[in-house]
Parts: structure tokens; sequence; C-alpha cells
């Protein structure tokens, strides 16, 4: 299974998402969320950070099939299939 551009997009943004939803939680000294702050600082930066490493894995070259004689030959018009 190769990477490619929509993959990396569909796991970019919903970690960036969860990531500023996490990190603005752990921003919020209100309430309960005071008690979990470095929990939720921690999952918010991990959760950016995989984001982003995912732009950075190189893509896959595109396979171009190339024709081996065999094939080419089969394919190619002839003489006797021409009207």
């Amino acid at each position: 299974m190769s990477l490619n551009r929509t993959a990396k997009g569909i796991v970019l943004v919903p970690s960036l998402l969860l990531g500023g939803a996490f990190l603005s939680a752990g921003v919020w000294l209100q309430g309960e969320a005071a008690a979990n702050r470095p929990l939720a600082l921690a999952l918010g930066g991990l959760l950016l950070a995989a984001g982003l490493l995912t732009q950075l894995l190189p893509e896959s070259p595109q396979a171009s099939p190339e024709l081996t004689k065999g094939q080419s030959e089969q394919n190619s018009p002839t003489e006797e299939s021409q009207p």
C-alpha cells in the first residue's frame, strides 16, 4: 500500500483538530481541566507533531507500467486486423 497526498490529508486534519482541542483544554485553567493540564498538553503536542510529521513522509513514486516485448506485440495493430 502506497502513501499518497489524500491519505496524508486524512491523517493531518483530524490530528491537528484534536491536537488543538487538547492544547486549548490544557491552557484552560478553570474547573476540572486544571487537574489534567499536563496530560492535555502532552496529548495535544503529540497529536500536532504526529500530524505534521506525516507531511514529511516521502510519497511513493508513481509506478509506470512498462510493456514487455510480448505485450507490445499483442497490443500493436497488425496488418491483418486493419481493413
